[in-house]
């Protein structure tokens, strides 16, 4: 694996970290409303690179390699043809045998073309690596020639001219996979074990005239990084070694300069099961990127103080990290990162192969832009480099990807500082009219790939000025809920709504209207669910959305997903509006929140179906866009329509009723835990109890209704999935009583 070092140190802009004005904070924090604060999101440095993927040349395989300087970006891998934006695999394509280079502004070939083959097997260029006043592009790899030129897995291409270097020549016995290189030094890693018929084990250092010198750097296993300190004084080295020069250090270590000599080394600071696969700097830092297979791998990014060669902070993502580089305070990283909720990012979510960090602080910035895995070894984005050209500054990714952005792309891409040509999603809007004299514009924050910050305003009745303007932050799997109250209404009149999401530069088009009568009355039922303190309360009164909105002060707001049927009537209360419904197949709901296991609950919903299959109602989970490993707190329908609750407490704890509730009528089904252990109620009576259980299991999850993993429960159901219509669902932060729930059920006319 390349590190593509000298790309990062292109026009000053890679080593060096930002002045302190280009590490300014986000101004002021987010703006409150009446009934609730938008979540604040935490200080951080600007992303000035944006999203939207620029037209670029594509690759017919995987690029492994990239250097860049000057506007130019040089490309190395396994590839034979270069062909043009948009066009089709096999359709207008250039013979480019497994290296090309590109004008960094246009995305287009440059002309210079280098053939890069071997006499037997497939070549492939590894690395590839600038010399600091960019005459000469040096590349490693497994390859025998260059434009004929016989060479031996390294070789010198003088960039003024494109042509390889007659005075470079020395033999490296097998791939080379990084290289960096100072002003009179090459450093090389990889798989070799001899370097100029001399022993070299996996690193090595030769002049810039190629005469191998007496540093030494011994490895163990396979190296894939190599990165000179911005000091000149030592070398960093990545891989999958356990011991360099002797002396156990896992993955990473720094040694001399000159010698070679172990300076720093990491036993047991990355787990056995990761390895090292980039590094680079800025300068005062030293960032990896790491990938592990098996347990307790370890898939992150680490930021290393150069100081004292010390741990500034890691993440815990999991999604095997390829590249890593540095801009403008920001450390930019390739992967296909899967799991981030260990470190307060994103759960179960679908890949997510770019993401950004402040370099002093690892949480996620809001920028994301994406790729497919692709091809070969499917990770995705395998190097990232980058230059400035006509005063603006790109970034150019390479890898095994064949999408970018959701449109065909295929080997390359590249962003720039701007401009910013994405919209916000459109926000998705639901009306409430619980109170009377006032309609509360409950909505979903949007999402906007390279923005967190947005601003939202509403439209009412038409009007092209908004009544209201808020900012709120949001990511893609974190998009809370924010409200405004209408007070400026009468009773009985009706009003509609729109809502804009806007980022400063771009602004979604208008949500539908949403319309609502203004109430004469307060409503029976909801009233008592909110006074009785509800901490979650999804009504699901939405259309086509993918939002439940919460009517409690809590907006703890709901994903639905899968598209489950909106407005179904009749609704469960008298005078609501609708029910949802769910296919039993793999529809369901999440809370946006992730919440701590709670001591004490009551959940609380209704529920109308004639399945068979049974699936599970509400419950408990740890995972929200699969079924969950770690689930309890749960109550699920039997295949025989009986109704179960269950925990875990040091074993399966449940409780059954013993008639049947798929009938086809609405039922009202509340369960809860306290001090007086569990109990399960229907339409308003007590029909299961067990006075032994107070506890359940402890880890922090999500609330889903509609479906979760049923797996070794009890009389488990054909189905982990609910088919069947749900409405009015509540969870409270204490047991219900007996008398509250009969109060709820009495309610069911509307009174």
């Amino acid at each position: 694996m390349m590190n593509g070092s000298t790309g990062r140190r292109s026009g000053g802009s890679g080593r060096v970290r930002a002045a302190s004005a280009a590490l300014c904070l986000f101004a002021g924090a987010l703006t409150a409303t009446a009934a609730g604060a938008s979540p604040a999101a935490a200080l951080t440095p600007p992303v000035s690179i944006t999203a939207d993927d620029l037209t670029t040349w594509q690759t017919n395989g995987i690029v492994w390699s990239m250097a860049a300087t000057d506007g130019v970006v040089y490309a190395g891998g396994t590839f034979s043809t270069v062909r043009p934006p948009d066009a089709a695999a096999g359709t207008s394509e250039e013979p480019a045998v497994n290296f090309a280079a590109f004008d960094a502004a246009t995305g287009a070939p440059t002309g210079c073309s280098l053939s890069f083959t071997l006499s037997s097997g497939t070549a492939t260029v590894r690395a590839l690596a600038l010399s600091p006043d960019g005459g000469t592009l040096y590349a490693g790899g497994q390859f025998g020639a260059v434009n004929g030129v016989g060479v031996s897995n390294i070789a010198a291409v003088d960039t003024a001219t494109c042509t390889p270097r007659q005075d470079f020549k020395i033999s490296v016995s097998a791939t080379v996979r990084a290289l960096d290189v100072t002003a009179d030094t090459v450093y090389l890693a990889g798989d070799f074990n001899s370097v100029g018929g001399q022993t070299r084990n996996k690193f090595a250092a030769v002049t810039t005239g190629a005469d191998l010198l007496p540093w030494t750097a011994n490895a163990d296993e396979v190296a894939r990084a190599v990165q000179v300190t911005p000091d000149g004084q030592h070398v960093a080295l990545g891989g999958d070694f356990f011991t360099v020069n002797g002396t156990t250090s896992h993955a990473l270590a720094v040694v001399d300069a000159t010698t070679g000599a172990l300076t720093t080394s990491y036993p047991g600071f990355i787990p056995n099961t990761s390895t090292v696969q980039d590094l680079t700097t800025d300068a005062t830092g030293l960032y990896t990127a790491n990938e592990g297979t098996g347990g307790g791998v370890f898939d992150g990014r680490i930021a290393i103080d150069l100081d004292d060669y010390q741990q500034r902070w890691r993440d815990t993502c999991l999604g095997a990290t390829q590249a890593v580089l540095v801009h403008s305070g920001v450390l930019y990283s390739g992967s296909h990162a899967h799991d981030c909720a260990s470190m307060g990012g994103f759960p179960d979510q679908p890949r997510k192969h770019l993401l950004a960090q402040s370099v002093d602080d690892p949480t996620l910035l809001p920028w994301f832009p994406d790729t497919n895995d692709g091809i070969g070894e499917p990770v995705g984005p395998r190097v990232m480099a980058q230059t400035d050209k006509g005063g603006r500054h790109y970034l150019w990714v390479g890898g095994e990807f064949t999408t970018v952005n959701g449109a065909g792309q295929q080997g390359l891409t590249r962003f720039a500082d701007g401009p910013d040509t994405g919209a916000p999603w459109v926000p998705n809007v639901s009306l409430s009219t619980v109170a009377p004299g006032r309609i509360d514009v409950n909505w979903q924050t949007s999402f906007d790939t390279d923005d967190g910050e947005l601003t939202y305003r509403i439209y009412k009745d038409g009007a092209s000025t908004p009544v209201h303007t808020v900012t709120g932050y949001s990511l893609a799997w974190d998009r809370p809920q924010l409200k405004w109250t209408d007070t400026d209404v009468a009773v009985g009149e009706t009003h509609s709504y729109r809502i804009t999401a806007s980022d400063g530069t771009n602004t979604s088009a208008k949500s539908p209207a949403q319309s609502a009568t203004v109430a004469a009355s307060t409503q029976g039922y909801p009233a008592r669910v909110l006074s009785d303190g509800a901490s979650l309360y999804w009504r699901y009164d939405e259309g086509s959305s993918t939002f439940a909105a919460d009517t409690t002060g809590g907006l703890n707001n709901g994903f639905l997903r899968n598209a489950p049927a909106y407005r179904q009537t009749p609704a469960a209360i008298a005078g609501d509006s609708t029910a949802i419904g769910f296919d039993g197949a793999g529809e369901y709901a999440y809370s946006n929140k992730l919440h701590a296991s709670p001591t004490r609950f009551s959940v609380e919903t209704w529920i109308k179906t004639t399945t068979t299959r049974g699936g599970k109602v509400i419950g408990f989970g740890n995972l929200t866009m699969q079924n969950s490993t770690r689930y309890d707190k749960q109550v699920y329908m039997a295949n025989n329509g009986r109704l179960v609750f269950g925990v875990y407490s040091g074993g399966y704890r449940t409780v059954t009723t013993t008639g049947a509730y798929n009938d086809g009528n609405w039922h009202h089904v509340v369960a809860t835990q306290g001090t007086g252990g569990m109990a399960l109620y229907v339409d308003g009576q007590l029909r299961a109890a067990n006075f032994l259980y107070t506890g359940n299991e402890n880890y922090p999850g999500y609330w889903r209704v509609g479906g979760d993993n049923l797996n070794s429960w009890p009389n488990r159901p054909t189905s982990n999935f609910f088919a069947g219509q749900i409405d009015e669902t509540a969870v409270y932060p204490i047991a219900l009583s007996a008398s509250q729930v009969s109060a709820h059920y009495a309610l069911r006319t509307g009174e």
